[in-house]
């Protein structure tokens, strides 16, 4: 097969480009029909899809990171940035919540074996051949520059069972998430935090991941969506929200703090009745703040800038109040040390980001996992990576849902219930049993 002479998405690294006709779907179950370690970057609402195989995996747990099996010294992050050095080339995977937690100097939240700590902390795969799709185009692509090409199967129906409501369980029910609203509430009326991103969470059976993900993406269709199979975890995203995107030297990150579900009649005005919220408005612009405080550390003087505020986006089932903030970078420095200035997030931490993660232990008693890191893609100098939120972690043992939102002073408990319960129903309705 003759190289193509412009691979889409030349950021990856390509040194082998091919013209096919394919679909997302079609690509990415080929290279999931063989097992094994496989990854989707599923822009289904808009953008370039990234479906790839590999053989070289980091895995980190419990803080200790292991490349292809070898200790790598380190934190999650220098484990990434020794196996690039080693082993360059576009890697796709996850840093969940305790791989942040670990990077503010404290430790995480202890867990039964159960739940959110079984999983790894962050997953890394190399990609040595991956399809792009990118609008009408279509290609294969490997990263030795040895040609390949992608065996058909049969499309497998969609499922129509589901799991049902009583194989579920709540980590926290309705009272005792309200509770920890007013302990959050009381924290702030105390001086300790200005707002505090509270999670809860939601064990279930074994599920079909595919499946899952599935019917998930069709929906919920979302720019940063994902379906990422490593070290035998399978996280499925439909993520609307970008953590960190570095490009040409310029990091931008979008928070989203506010939420409100989509209605039929009254959907203009959920919308609006969102975007004058005396309470969305406050969280949003306080996160705004801590952002530009994190950018400030690895960009230029005067270089960041909020560049869009208090902006309402809506998706097929939640309007989100989104703001954007960017920076260019110092010279020398590179996508990982942004994602260190930022990580973990602030729009699932709250403010300030030390303190109100010490006091967010306390109140959750629990892991979160995978759920609120981040996932994506790392390649040369730049990164695509979305928050793990409105995300399936699965793996032999179950699934795990992470839900919740921001408190602040002016937060009405009955209210941040009702919301937790709009943003797990989606997901919540995707669950194919196993």
């Amino acid at each position: 097969m003759p190289a193509t002479s412009a691979p889409l998405l030349p950021h990856l690294g390509a040194r082998w480009a091919h013209a096919v006709e394919t679909t997302p779907e079609a690509a990415f179950a080929a290279l999931e029909a063989a097992g094994g370690d496989v990854v989707w970057l599923d822009s289904s609402s808009r953008g370039a899809h990234v479906i790839g195989v590999g053989e070289h995996v980091l895995v980190v747990r419990e803080g200790a990171a292991l490349l292809d099996g070898e200790p790598v010294p380190g934190d999650a992050l220098e484990a990434l940035e020794a196996a690039r050095a080693s082993l360059p080339g576009p890697w796709v995977g996850w840093l969940g919540f305790e791989a942040g937690v670990r990077m503010l100097g404290l430790r995480p939240a202890g867990d039964a074996p159960a739940g959110a700590s079984r999983f790894p902390e962050a997953a890394w795969l190399l990609l040595e051949r991956w399809v792009v799709i990118d609008g009408d185009e279509a290609q294969l692509q490997s990263r030795d520059g040895a040609p390949w090409a992608l065996e058909p199967v049969p499309p497998q129906p969609a499922s129509t069972r589901t799991v049902q409501p009583s194989a579920l369980r709540w980590r926290d029910d309705d009272a005792g998430y309200a509770a920890k609203v007013e302990r959050c509430r009381a924290h702030i009326r105390d001086g300790d935090s200005y707002v505090l991103c509270l999670t809860t969470a939601i064990e279930a059976p074994p599920i079909d991941a595919i499946a899952t993900h599935a019917r998930l993406r069709a929906a919920s269709p979302v720019h940063h969506g994902g379906l990422l199979r490593i070290a035998g975890a399978t996280v499925s995203s439909a993520s609307p929200e970008t953590f960190l995107r570095v490009r040409d030297g310029v990091a931008t990150t979008r928070p989203i703090k506010g939420t409100r579900r989509r209605g039929a009649e009254d959907d203009a005005a959920l919308a609006r009745e969102l975007h004058e919220s005396e309470k969305e408005r406050a969280e949003n612009v306080m996160i705004v703040d801590l952002c530009r405080n994190d950018l400030q550390r690895v960009c230029a003087p005067g270089s960041v800038e909020v560049t869009r505020l208090l902006e309402v986006e809506s998706y097929p089932t939640v309007h989100q109040l989104v703001s954007t903030v960017q920076g260019r970078l110092l010279p020398g420095l590179g996508p990982l040390d942004a994602v260190r200035a930022l990580f973990p997030a602030g729009s699932m931490t709250g403010a300030p980001k030390r303190r109100t993660v010490e006091l967010l232990r306390g109140l959750e008693d629990a892991a979160r996992g995978v759920y609120s890191g981040c996932f994506g893609l790392v390649a040369d100098e730049s990164c695509e990576l979305a928050m793990v939120i409105r995300s399936v972690v699965a793996d032999d043992e179950g699934a795990h849902i992470g839900v919740g939102g921001g408190v602040t002073a002016l937060s009405d408990p009955a209210f941040e219930v009702e919301e937790l319960h709009v943003k797990a129903a989606a997901m919540l309705a995707a669950l194919v049993p196993r």
